[in-house]
């Protein structure tokens, strides 16, 4: 058995089953776990997929939101553990794989159009 078998091994026992099929330019809510004081609760953070990276157990989004007038992006490594759910509220109809082009638009010029071959 030569060392990547080994180590896919390892990771199968961590790799999330239940995460639905994510594609670029989808409108997810990302429920995080924050532990604050003695408390755990899980905060949702709702935005665009505009990037997605590696696969496996490294496999990571990057969800943009604009709030407050300023655009925030943060990476979220799907198979965490601190990453209780992860819903798919809209697929959005992207034709490249990295929508890094959205940064620079402002206001409803950052729509996508909806797509409705793809189930939610």
């Amino acid at each position: 058995m030569n060392a990547e078998a080994i180590i896919r091994s390892i990771e199968s026992e961590y790799i999330k089953d239940d995460l639905p099929k994510i594609y670029v330019g989808d409108t997810v809510r990302v429920g995080m776990r924050i532990v604050e004081g003695g408390k755990e609760r899980i905060q949702p953070y709702e935005g665009t997929v505009i990037a997605m990276r590696n696969g496996g157990i490294n496999e990571t989004i990057t969800v943009r939101r604009v709030f407050q007038g300023i655009g925030v992006e943060r990476v979220f490594l799907l198979h965490a553990p601190r990453v209780a759910t992860i819903t798919v509220i809209r697929r959005g109809r992207a034709r490249r794989a990295k929508l890094y082009y959205l940064r620079d638009r402002v206001g409803k010029a950052t729509r996508l159009k909806q797509r409705f071959d793809r189930a939610l």
